[in-house]
């Protein structure tokens, strides 16, 4: 089910939930009536393929998924492509544990994902597409398959011989929190074990089935009818200058209004937490940034920008948009030591440093939690993780060390209490107290 949707700031663009303020749309006709497949029918019939790739390009509409690769150029590499089969895929895997932005707009607005996907499919000249959902959220695909059969009885979408052919599936996908990457959700949707390949190259120019394939996730693709509608210069206006746009956010934790919302690109924590927020729900401890892999945050780094390149120079990660508040109750340590092992459980094992490096960086964190860590730990651990991030073949396996390491730069306090003196100051570290008891 879809989570509540939070009220954005009055001078906040909408940009992806324009269109469903007032609740989900029902159908095709409430959908219509709201704007949908109007981009779709002025791309066809009054612009060219060329020309919506310029203005995607123009627009600065980069991936809404983390890595921020710009999306025209993507399309155009795939477009530069001799190979006359191609295919599209909108990538709503959602892999991390608990997030549901991407679910909530795929429930609540359906027809801007089946339209992105149509207009980037044309855009690239593919005549298939694949939507693909987690099997963790089935009414997200059902929605997604009776918009797409809606469309096709409208005939935006289809076999047809006056206008542009196009088979859009909605495919359901099982498996761990991988996937998410772009390369692993093609094997997956290949049949083939759920594991990533080197790079390059890149989907665009060999990817599912070893053809030329776009790969973006449906917030970035249900961005395109907007900014085909609007224009470049529109898009690019939204957000800061380096970072145009808007992307979906999670609000969770000890906040007093938890959902989904709407931000412009470069809004910073603070604006987010404070204001949609309603601001903590007692003393904020930390704020963690994008699951599992991300990193955790203290209150006086709140002014940092949600952007990509922000993000991660501040020792976290934008990924899936998810933002947790924490308070003082939580241990830290303890939860970053429980998203490593759980990054470890997911890990897919394909090379050695993941296969080993994730085990280690998991165990180093059972380490912390259980009074056993040694004085050299800390280089251990810092050594271990750039050694996997520089060896990594996904962002799951290059982003495992985050949530220790930014515990251990933002919370050293409570860091060196567990690894000097065997204590939990939060009090949740059971077996720490006995650990730290026992005579060396």
């Amino acid at each position: 089910m879809s989570l509540p949707l939070l009220t954005p700031a009055a001078d906040w663009p909408q940009v992806l939930l324009a269109r469903v303020a007032d609740g989900p749309l029902a159908d095709i006709a409430t959908a219509e009536a709201a704007g949908a497949w109007q981009a779709w029918d002025k791309a066809t019939t009054k612009l060219s393929p060329e020309v919506v790739l310029h203005t995607i390009s123009e627009s600065g509409l980069s991936g809404l998924g983390g890595a921020g690769f710009p999306t025209g150029a993507k399309w155009r590499d795939c477009v530069s492509q001799p190979d006359p089969v191609r295919y599209v895929v909108a990538n709503g895997f959602e892999a991390d544990p608990g997030a549901g932005a991407d679910r909530t707009l795929m429930e609540l607005d359906p027809h801007a994902v089946v339209e992105g996907t149509a207009i980037a499919a044309w855009v690239v000249g593919a005549e298939r597409a694949i939507i693909a959902v987690s099997s963790a959220a089935p009414d997200a695909a059902a929605r997604l398959r009776t918009a797409v059969a809606e469309a096709e009885e409208r005939g935006h979408i289809g076999r047809s011989l006056d206008g542009p052919s196009l088979e859009i599936e909605v495919r359901e996908v099982t498996g761990s929190f991988v996937v998410g990457e772009e390369t692993v959700l093609l094997r997956a949707l290949e049949g083939q074990r759920a594991q990533p390949d080197q790079r390059p190259p890149h989907p665009s120019r060999a990817g599912l089935h070893g053809k030329p394939t776009v790969v973006n996730t449906v917030k970035t693709l249900a961005s395109g009818p907007w900014i085909v509608e609007h224009g470049a210069g529109a898009y690019a206006s939204l957000g800061r200058p380096e970072t145009p746009g808007t992307t979906l956010v999670q609000l969770g934790g000890m906040v007093t209004n938890a959902g989904v919302l709407e931000v412009p690109l470069g809004t910073t924590l603070r604006e987010i937490v404070d204001g949609p927020g309603g601001g903590a729900a007692g003393k904020l401890k930390a704020i963690l940034t994008g699951g599992p892999t991300g990193g955790f945050l203290p209150p006086d780094a709140l002014d940092t920008p949600l952007t990509g390149v922000a993000l991660r120079e501040a020792g976290a990660v934008a990924g899936s948009g998810t933002l947790l508040a924490l308070d003082a109750d939580a241990c830290l340590v303890d939860v970053a030591a429980l998203m490593t092992r759980y990054l470890n459980d997911n890990a897919c094992g394909k090379t050695i440093p993941c296969r080993i490096g994730t085990r280690r960086l998991a165990e180093l964190g059972a380490s912390y939690c259980s009074g056993h860590a040694r004085p050299t730990d800390a280089d251990l651990l810092t050594d271990l993780a750039a050694d996997v991030r520089e060896a990594a073949m996904c962002g799951l396996e290059a982003d495992a060390g985050n949530p220790l390491l930014s515990v251990m730069r933002y919370f050293a306090p409570e860091f060196e209490a567990h690894a000097v003196r065997g204590e939990c100051p939060a009090g949740v570290c059971q077996p720490i107290s006995l650990a730290g008891a026992v005579s060396p």
